[in-house]
């Protein structure tokens, strides 16, 4: 069974820190690409960052660039986020995903999401 499992959410005061982790069992994360995305209420899923599992490759969207960082250890098949001057914009359920190289994200695996807080 494949599975991705995300934890490390929660309620943080803007400016503070989080680290998230997606946790990946079934598959071995060197094959995949894996992907953070976050979904507010009412507002459509968005892609935070991506890293690819075999190099050193990162992509981030520019709401969050600067500010979080994707990392890898292979050794423990779990990918983190870590989020660093967290914005009330940042509220969110915090999804991972993965996906083979050229594949849709839709058509990849998905984990149940964390949810993170930023208050004022």
């Amino acid at each position: 069974q494949v599975q991705l499992v995300e934890s490390g959410g929660g309620l943080v005061q803007a400016g503070g820190s989080l680290r998230l982790s997606c946790a990946a069992s079934g598959l071995t994360l060197s094959s995949y690409v894996i992907g953070w995305f976050r979904q507010a209420p009412g507002k459509e899923r968005e892609f935070v960052g991506s890293i690819n599992w075999s190099g050193r490759s990162t992509s981030y969207a520019e709401s969050v660039k600067g500010r979080f960082t994707i990392s890898r250890d292979n050794a423990k098949n779990t990918v983190y986020l870590q989020m660093n001057n967290l914005k009330l914009e940042d509220t969110a359920v915090y999804y991972c995903a993965g996906r083979l190289w050229s594949a849709l994200w839709e058509s990849g695996y998905w984990g149940q999401g964390t949810q993170v807080i930023v208050s004022s």
